[in-house]
């Protein structure tokens, strides 16, 4: 009987029973542990056929449920409208049904692997009916990229362990906030200073106060795109340099692994950017309120404010206002930007930060090495496959 090495035992997920040996056992562990860590992808034989997407089967088959009534019209009859729907329900199942022949299968069965003809399918089929059947082919355009954003989505959370990632960089956020205090005494206090005195300027209000919901969404998804390029700009040179430091005696990363630490790197290091720009925009909501009134930015603007509410506070009144909520989210938006850029030029705060990581790491491709042991003696006795 195999002996389980000690790293695996430390994992606490070691669970012998009948008929299953402790390698089996250990080799579980291990693969949970990476789960739990969010990189799924150093699991050996990993495949989202058969590891991701099958999984999902439940949840995309409610999908096309609901798709059937894409082929729906308000301008068709009763009648004509519940023929539409059975006739999208026979082209589907017609449809899936020759997926599964093809692959040699019944022609009705499940399927136990989720290949790029049926992802293909999935996306095409529903997307095909609205159209076919009612002509509304700008239902069908939508519903295909819905499905193609689900499988993203499905990917993501599933195959790389999107959930796992984010619960672990939650976990240490504070931490690393505090680690890196450093970095914020350097970096945000002169950007405050200047956007505290910009801030008072009704040139700013002019501009940012009276933005539509649309127009602030889009200049604070380009501040997000820019600050997100400038972090995975980096990304895969710091991924290289924590393979070399850490990686051990264990075989060379695959790219899609690389790419799953890299992952874990990016969102560690974008909520750290994500908390400082709330903090920033609380900070500014609060200060507006003790300091700006609905008259003042109302001469500032040139038209009335929108007061969402307010309260008698040190004997004048406070307000939160729409206008100030705009402008303490495009001064936020910026903050989170700059402090992005802050984290690329620091080499200080970057050498603790990967030190940190590195160290982290090195348990995790121990436990990886190990693993690789254990399945190449698994696979050598005839054990079953990843």
């Amino acid at each position: 009987m195999a002996v389980v090495p000690p790293v695996a035992a430390r994992c606490g997920m070691i669970v012998v029973v009948e008929g299953r040996s402790e390698t089996d056992a250990a080799r579980q562990a291990y693969e949970a542990a990476f789960r739990r860590d969010g990189l799924p992808m150093l699991i050996e034989d990993y495949s989202p056929s058969y590891d991701v997407f099958t999984r999902a089967v439940p949840l995309l088959g409610f999908v096309l449920v609901l798709e059937l009534l894409g082929p729906v019209n308000s301008d068709f009859p009763l009648g004509l409208n519940i023929a539409a729907v059975l006739g999208a329900l026979g082209l589907m199942v017609l449809a899936f049904g020759l997926v599964n022949r093809h692959r040699g299968r019944p022609f009705l069965s499940r399927p136990r692997r989720i290949g790029k003809i049926e992802l293909a399918a999935f996306v095409l089929v529903p997307a095909l009916l609205p159209g076919l059947i009612s002509g509304r082919w700008g239902i069908a355009a939508l519903t295909a990229l819905f499905n193609l954003a689900l499988l993203g989505m499905i990917l993501a959370v599933v195959g790389f362990g999107l959930i796992s990632i984010l619960r672990w960089a939650f976990g240490r956020l504070l931490s690393e906030l505090s680690r890196s205090f450093g970095l914020l005494v350097k970096a945000v206090p002169l950007l405050m200073i200047f956007s505290l005195i910009l801030f008072l300027t009704p040139e700013l209000w002019e501009v940012f106060a009276q933005l539509e919901g649309a127009s602030l969404a889009i200049l604070v998804g380009l501040f997000v795109l820019l600050g997100a390029a400038f972090l995975i700009a980096r990304l895969p040179k710091e991924v290289e340099g924590l393979e070399k430091e850490a990686g051990g005696s264990g075989p060379p990363l695959e790219p899609r692994q690389r790419f799953n630490v890299g992952l874990v790197l990016f969102v560690s290091q974008s909520l750290q950017v994500l908390l400082v720009a709330l903090a920033v925009a609380a900070f500014f909501v609060v200060f507006g309120m003790l300091t700006i009134n609905s008259g003042l930015i109302e001469g500032w603007i040139d038209g009335p404010a929108e007061v969402i509410f307010g309260f008698r506070l040190g004997g004048r009144e406070a307000e939160l206002t729409v206008e100030l909520l705009r402008v303490a989210t495009a001064i936020a938006s910026f903050t989170g930007l700059y402090f992005a850029i802050s984290m690329l030029t620091d080499d200080l705060y970057r050498r603790e930060f990967l030190d940190r990581i590195t160290d982290e790491m090195k348990q995790t491709f121990a436990r990886r090495s190990e693993y690789l042991a254990l399945v190449g003696e698994d696979q050598g006795t005839g054990g079953p496959a990843a």
